[in-house]
C-alpha cells in the first residue's frame, strides 16, 4: 500500500513535466515562426559563441563602414582645398587609398564570417541590404583601380561613376549599421541604445567636419579679403595726414 501511494505521488509530480516541455517547445516554435530576423532555436540565440561572433561582425562592419569609409571621403574632399603644398596632396591621396583598401579587406572578412557562421535566410532588411552593400563595395574597389589618365572623356565618366558608387556605399553602410544594431537587439534581447547614441554622435561629428572643410576655403578667402581691405584703408587714411603735414610746413618755411 505504501509502495502504491509512493508510485502515485511520483506520477503526480512527474506528470506536469512533459506538459511544461511541450509548452516550451510551442513557445520556441512561435518565436521562430513570427520572428522576422531569426529562425534559429532559442538555445542558439543564447549561445555565447554566437553572441560573440555577432559582436565581432558588428565591430568589423562599424570599423569599415562607420570609420574608414568616412575618413576616405573627408581626405579626398580636403584635396580640393586650394593653396596646399604638393606633399599634402600626396599624403591625403595616400590616406584615401589606404583607408578604402583596409575598409574593403575588413568588409570581406565580415562577409565571409557572416556567410560561414550566421543563418543566411535573407528574410530581413539587414541581410538583404548587406548583400547589396558587399557587391557595391567590391565594385567600387575594382572601379578605383581602373582609373584612367587625366584630360580625357573617360576620366570624366570614371569620376562620375566613382562618386556615385562611393556615395552609395556611404549611405547604405550607415543605414546597414543602424539595421544591424536593431537586429542585434532582437537576436540577443540586449539593448543597443548606447551603441546607437555613440554611433549617431560619431556620425554627426563626421558630417560637421565634412561641412566645415567644405566651407573652409570660403572662410579663408573672406578673411584674406577683409585683411587686404583694412590694409588699403589704413594706407588711404595715412596719406592725407602726411599731405597735411607737408602743407603746414610750407607757410613756416615762407615766414623764414
Amino acid at each position: 500500500m505504501e509502495t502504491h501511494q509512493l508510485f502515485v505521488s511520483l506520477l503526480l509530480v512527474l506528470l506536469p513535466l512533459p506538459l511544461c516541455s511541450s509548452q516550451e517547445n510551442t513557445r520556441s516554435l512561435a518565436i521562430d515562426v513570427n520572428s522576422p530576423l531569426d529562425t534559429s532555436p532559442i538555445s542558439q540565440k543564447l549561445n555565447p559563441k554566437l553572441v560573440y561572433e555577432i559582436k565581432v561582425h558588428g565591430f568589423m562592419l562599424w570599423a569599415s563602414m562607420g570609420v574608414l569609409m568616412p575618413i576616405g571621403i573627408i581626405s579626398i574632399r580636403l584635396m580640393s582645398m586650394k593653396g596646399q603644398p604638393s606633399i599634402c596632396f600626396r599624403r591625403l591621396f595616400f590616406l584615401h587609398v589606404t583607408s578604402q583598401m583596409v575598409a574593403v579587406i575588413i568588409v570581406t572578412i565580415g562577409a565571409v564570417m557572416s556567410i560561414k557562421n550566421f543563418n543566411n535566410s535573407f528574410n530581413n532588411h539587414h541581410q538583404r541590404l548587406g548583400v547589396g552593400l558587399y557587391a557595391i563595395v567590391w565594385l567600387q574597389a575594382l572601379f578605383g583601380f581602373l582609373r584612367p589618365s587625366r584630360g580625357g572623356k573617360a576620366r570624366r565618366n570614371w569620376f562620375v561613376g566613382h562618386w556615385l558608387l562611393g556615395s552609395s556605399v556611404a549611405i547604405l553602410g550607415i543605414i546597414n549599421i543602424y539595421t544591424g544594431l536593431n537586429a542585434y537587439t532582437q537576436k540577443t534581447s540586449k539593448s543597443a541604445k548606447l551603441w546607437t547614441i555613440l554611433f549617431t554622435a560619431q556620425l554627426s561629428s563626421f558630417v560637421l567636419l565634412y561641412l566645415f572643410q567644405d566651407k573652409w576655403s570660403y572662410i579663408q578667402s573672406q578673411t584674406s579679403r577683409t585683411q587686404s581691405v583694412d590694409h588699403n584703408s589704413n594706407i588711404s587714411t595715412a596719406e592725407p595726414s602726411q599731405g597735411d603735414e607737408i602743407e603746414e610746413t610750407k607757410p613756416a618755411l615762407e615766414k623764414c
